[in-house]
């Protein structure tokens, strides 16, 4: 009987949790929210469509009553403020790391044995809150957005190439943010073909800075984040942990050493299945590409120290 909580029941939770039910990959989905009746509401909502998609996942609502989340295999947090237009990341650090902290805090009351996936911005600061706060081994904290940057990545490339993009393979590895995402285009194949054969050194450059500003041009088009590919980003790894797909995906997990850094939560190759996050693959970083990683560290380090003075 597998279990899965998403929280928060905006745009981008309710989406992940449309996505898990329709894929069937729970026998029981629980929509947690801290506002009155919006969790209840949607869950009943997404309930009434069972009969008209064919699955048998239930859904129920709660309003932050946590002990319906009880016995989740995977928790996913989406809760926390959205992104305005003009407004960085960054500047949500300091109410969403009180949301993130205390959601995680109230999880673990009731699924101590949880996987949790977070999705709440800064996405890679609250990963690493999570990981550090909660103390859980690092394999059960995995960080959604390199998920998100590599489908947005592969969409840009399949828009250039006039390809499908179920037929590339490529991904953004570090932060998740507009300046300290890596689009690796140097390694993206177009079913094994390396994409730089058929791409000139503009469309290249063009593809790169379109993926790194993928989601602010979402917010700045319709006034606040994107829900649809998040939501689905979420949905994917939660699909690869109950099924023990053993999957491929770019994810913001601890680092000890990989890629040069240590005591912090950026995005790196990962298999994702059963037990979490299982193993860091090492793609072999050029020169550039290596420094570009110290940098989005460096920035996303930052970010970090901003959780020691709240």
């Amino acid at each position: 009987m597998m279990k899965v909580t998403v929280v928060g029941a905006g745009a981008v939770g309710a989406t992940c949790a449309d996505n898990i039910a329709r894929a069937a990959l729970a026998q029981e989905l629980v929509l947690l929210d801290i506002k009155e009746g919006l969790a209840e509401g949607k869950a009943q909502d997404m309930m009434q469509t069972a009969a008209l998609l064919g699955f048998d996942t239930r859904i129920t609502g709660s309003t932050n009553d946590y002990s319906k989340t009880a016995g989740s295999d995977v928790v996913v947090i989406t809760s926390g403020l959205p992104r305005k237009p003009g407004m960085t990341r960054e500047e949500l650090i300091g109410t969403n790391a009180g949301i993130v902290k205390g959601v995680a805090e109230n999880i673990l009351k009731h699924s101590p044995d949880a996987i949790i996936i977070i999705i709440s911005n800064p996405m890679d600061t609250m990963t690493y809150l999570a990981l550090t706060a909660t103390g859980l081994p690092k394999q059960r904290i995995i960080g959604m957005g390199g998920t998100l940057d590599s489908a947005r990545f592969k969409y840009q490339l399949s828009q250039h190439l006039g390809c499908s993009p179920a037929d590339l393979n490529a991904v953004v590895v570090g932060g998740h943010g507009d300046t300290t995402m890596i689009p690796l285009i140097r390694l993206a194949t177009w079913n094994s073909a390396p994409v730089t054969k058929f791409l000139s050194e503009e469309q290249q450059k063009q593809i790169v800075a379109d993926t790194m500003v993928g989601g602010a041009t979402l917010t700045k088009l319709i006034g606040t984040s994107a829900w649809y590919a998040p939501g689905a980003a979420g949905a994917a790894l939660v699909e690869s942990i109950l099924r023990d797909e053993k999957k491929l995906f770019t994810c913001c997990v601890s680092l000890n050493g990989e890629y040069g850094q240590k005591d912090i939560c950026l995005g790196v190759p990962v298999v994702i299945g059963r037990n979490g996050w299982e193993k860091i693959l090492d793609f072999g970083l050029n020169a550039e590409e290596q420094a570009l990683f110290n940098k989005s560290a460096e920035a996303v380090r930052s970010m970090n120290d901003v959780l020691k003075t709240l």
